[in-house]
């Protein structure tokens, strides 16, 4: 027959088990975390990431707030690709693949750990040349026509700064600020064709006919009067510095996911406003027109 004590050094014995079932398995739960972190990074790194808009070098297409899907497979993988650019440079790419003329890319300069947003011009082989705000390829000036102006509203993030569009900014009846663009619609030999702005003279409005080598792509931004590209120097202007090395090309920018406005603070009853309407799922893909 059981005693007190015994009993009570049962319920005791029960207790500690139940109590040790209970006790949170902590390496377990950061193993679980590490696998998590794993598999987003290396999602980022090689299938797709997010991307934000910080510059107007995409006008009119691309306005700063814009948040896009980059996806990382297109062109194959280089050093690059990772989302943390700490790997030193590696020539070549494992599964490349050239990107087509009129694609949006990202690409980290030679040197540099930052990311731009540009167009593919041109390729490997080709002859470009700009002469007074026309591109030429191989010896042909790329057609553009005139279409007309774009009214894009004024906001924090797009403040239509009158040292890079003098007398753009306009007014509507009611009250709402806009900056008034003048839009190029740009097609290239195989049928792509995209916006662009050209509000007047700049330096990159001319640029000498080079030869792309191999391995080398040349880029520009649709803002073609405000866009650090090819065209400029790395140094004084943060240019490219002439055709980019393809390994430097992390990625191909898909579609707009949401855009915001800047208008957004700490506080969460700002957050809804301050999202741009109509924006999202935007393609970034040029439009393909009839020959």
């Amino acid at each position: 027959m059981a005693t007190a004590d015994d009993l009570a050094l049962r319920h005791g014995n029960l207790a500690d088990e139940q109590t040790s079932a209970e006790r949170t398995d902590w390496w377990a739960e950061l193993r679980g975390i590490l696998w998590l972190v794993l598999a987003v990074l290396g999602f980022h790194s090689f299938v797709a990431k997010p991307f934000y808009i910080p510059s107007e070098s995409m006008l009119p297409g691309l306005l700063v707030g814009d948040r896009l899907v980059v996806t990382k497979y297109p062109y194959g993988f280089s050093f690059v690709t990772p989302t943390f650019h700490v790997l030193p440079f590696i020539p070549g790419r494992l599964f490349g693949r050239m990107p087509r003329r009129g694609d949006v890319v990202i690409v980290t300069p030679p040197g540099s750990r930052t990311d731009y947003i540009k167009r593919v011009i041109a390729l490997p082989g080709d002859r470009i040349a700009v002469r007074d705000g026309i591109v030429y390829l191989n010896g042909t000036a790329v057609p553009r026509r005139a279409a007309g102006e774009r009214l894009i509203p004024v906001d924090a993030n797009t403040r239509c700064d009158p040292m890079q569009y003098p007398g753009r900014l306009y007014q509507a009846p009611d009250g709402r600020r806009y900056c008034r663009l003048p839009i190029f619609r740009e097609t290239l030999p195989d049928g792509r064709s995209y916006d662009t702005i050209d509000i007047g003279w700049s330096p990159g409005d001319d640029y000498p006919e080079i030869r792309i080598p191999e391995g080398r792509v040349f880029l520009m931004g649709d803002n073609r009067d405000n866009s650090a590209d090819s065209r400029y120097p790395v140094a004084g202007s943060n240019g490219l510095g002439g055709p980019v090395p393809w390994e430097n090309l992390g990625g191909r920018a898909e579609f707009i996911t949401f855009s915001l406005d800047g208008s957004a603070t700490w506080n969460p009853l700002t957050w809804a406003r301050s999202f741009r309407p109509g924006r999202a799922g935007t393609t970034l893909h040029p439009r393909q027109d009839a020959r």
